[in-house]
């Protein structure tokens, strides 16, 4: 979670495998929206995922919206029935 002054911004995500996260929600409170604030959470949760050698499921629609415009992105992308 980030904290401003305006409201917060968080990307939840939960263990569901040996070496993988399921990223389940991105939420940003209305005045912070169309800063690009989802965007880096995303950012960092895979930059996380790839210094650890985590792999992701992407259940949260934002992160699959947010993948699919950075396809570069997507070898960390592991299918639910894989992880699980």
């Amino acid at each position: 979670m980030v904290h401003f002054p305006e409201g917060d911004g968080e990307l939840t995500y939960r263990n569901i495998a040996p070496h993988t996260l399921d990223l389940t929600h991105t939420g940003v409170d209305p005045a912070l929206r169309r800063r690009g604030i989802a965007a880096a959470l995303v950012r960092a949760a895979l930059a996380y995922a790839r210094q650890q050698k985590l792999r992701i499921v992407p259940t949260c629609p934002y992160v699959e919206r947010w993948l699919a415009r950075h396809p570069q992105e997507l070898d960390l992308v592991v299918a639910r029935s894989k992880a699980t």
